[in-house]
């Protein structure tokens, strides 16, 4: 009873985000390099780190009851989720190093400044879906405003529906270059 128990337990889970680790996918050169420094950084200087901890915790006595030990465990496995998930999507991304067409339309790795309904103007970079970066204007390629705004030019306008209400978006200017 308790093994079909498992498995039905087991059967019935779900992930709350696809799985996008084997997936292939687009990226900038500049993105591609912040992965590699992060998997670096990770690899080189924050595992070795924890490591020790881990290690300095463990000689302190019973570990079952040992807090830091416990936690320093449990930061040594995310690190080392992160560094397989940035191992398997550096394999399958498909780096993006030629400019996009200088022809006025929208393509991946512009960008693009557009004015709201509000009058109030933002730029944005279209990028690959791991690295955008909302503080930095970078907009995933996969995200609505994105995909509204491929293929458009200079002088069009877009409308995005969204839950709490439409958007349209004039299209201002389009570049290869910050």
């Amino acid at each position: 009873m308790l093994c079909c128990l498992r498995w039905f337990m087991v059967g019935t889970r779900t992930r709350k985000r696809p799985d996008t680790s084997k997936r292939p996918g687009y990226i900038t050169a500049e993105g591609y390099r912040r992965l590699e420094e992060e998997a670096s950084y990770l690899w080189t200087v924050k595992r070795p780190r924890v490591a020790k901890a881990v290690a300095v915790a463990a000689a302190e006595g019973d570990r079952s009851e040992n807090a830091e030990y416990i936690y320093r465990k449990k930061q040594l496995a995310e690190i080392d989720r992160r560094l397989r998930f940035l191992g398997n999507r550096l394999d399958v991304l498909t780096i993006v190093s030629d400019k996009p067409k200088e022809d006025g339309r929208i393509y991946f790795g512009c960008f693009v400044t557009v004015e709201t309904q509000d009058g109030e103007e933002k730029r944005y970079r279209i990028v690959g879906p791991d690295e955008w970066d909302a503080d930095k204007g970078e907009i995933s390629m996969d995200s609505p405003v994105a995909r509204a705004l491929m293929g458009k030019e200079e002088g069009d306008e877009v409308l995005i529906r969204r839950p709490k209400g439409d958007l349209k978006l004039a299209i201002i200017q389009v570049s290869i270059d910050p």
